[in-house]
């Protein structure tokens, strides 16, 4: 099922499961047979906190990326709309 929705194959997920665990980015606990995993919330603030530092000067960037890909973008449909009119 995780593979078929996914992508990805079950012990792909316990290993990333496990790498989130390890590092304090989640928590688990045993059920029966199964594990549940929680996501730590705090950690991952600390994450968010330490880009955003970063945030202002990629963002400028990436909005800069994205105008030159949609000016690519409606050049591009133009070229093809004058070539289909010849």
């Amino acid at each position: 099922m995780i593979r078929s929705e996914f992508g990805i194959s079950q012990p792909a997920v316990s290993q990333h499961l496990r790498v989130l665990r390890d590092n304090g980015f989640a928590s688990v606990r045993a059920e029966g047979t199964r594990r549940l995993y929680a996501v730590q919330a705090d950690p991952l603030r600390e994450v968010d906190a330490w880009l955003d530092r970063f945030r202002g000067f990629w963002e400028q960037r990436l909005d800069a990326l994205a105008t030159e890909l949609a000016r690519g973008e409606r050049e591009r449909r133009t070229r093809e709309e004058t070539s289909a009119d010849d």
